[in-house]
């Protein structure tokens, strides 16, 4: 039988052994690399192409949900499974919107995770039964404007919601420019571009931003 290839991504490394330590109880399951950063997590995944993802949202120089976007762009066929603490309506529509096709709350790692990881190398989704309790009501709803957290961020380009990220996460203009291989007047055309289309004025206010939009962690 041929095995499930597994990319786990988490920044915190009990967590991820944990993870890993379930998984390996599959023996139709082999994790081929995990790593502790979102942009991480984009570079072994289009190296390894893995059969199912296994990512957490909150992790340093780009969040979960952006590493997603990314990885779905570059590979199409890429099934990603979202490992999160938080269980909002408005977050786990901006992780589909990403493009993650599975959702686990890590509370439920234990009981979940690995119909989880099976569901998804078949083809299918799968989501946590609060989390879909959660979707399920929130489509149920009626007469209620829906505004998710993420749709100011949707006005950013996914190279903003780069750099929002890594100032966020405090660094200068000339690190931001180092890490993403752009030149120091790049990264400050984008900061002044993201400051006026959000109307923010001062970095604590870019700061707010992030955490609010889950970004990066409090």
């Amino acid at each position: 039988m041929k095995q499930t290839r597994v990319l786990v991504a988490d920044d915190h490394e009990v967590v991820r052994k944990g993870v890993i330590q379930i998984l390996a109880t599959q023996p139709d399951f082999e994790v081929v690399s995990e790593v502790d950063t979102g942009r991480a997590a984009v570079a072994e995944a289009t190296r390894l192409k893995p059969d199912v993802m296994v990512m957490d949202i909150m992790m340093p120089e780009l969040n979960g949900l952006e590493a997603t976007r990314q990885i779905t762009k570059i590979l199409p066929n890429a099934s990603v499974l979202i490992l999160s603490m938080h269980q909002s309506e408005e977050l786990i529509r901006e992780v589909l919107a990403s493009g993650a096709r599975g959702y686990v709350l890590k509370s439920d790692a234990a009981r979940d995770l690995v119909a989880g990881v099976t569901a998804l190398s078949q083809n299918r989704p799968f989501f946590t039964s609060s989390v879909s309790e959660i979707v399920l009501d929130g489509f149920l709803r009626t007469g209620q404007t829906r505004r998710t957290s993420n749709e100011e961020g949707g006005r950013l380009s996914a190279r903003e919601r780069e750099i929002v990220q890594l100032l966020a996460e405090g660094n200068t203009n000339k690190e931001v420019a180092s890490r993403l291989n752009i030149s120091v007047k790049t990264v400050e055309t984008h900061r002044s571009h993201i400051m006026q289309k959000l109307s923010l004025n001062s970095v604590s206010d870019l700061v707010r931003y992030a955490i609010r939009n889950k970004m990066v962690d409090c």
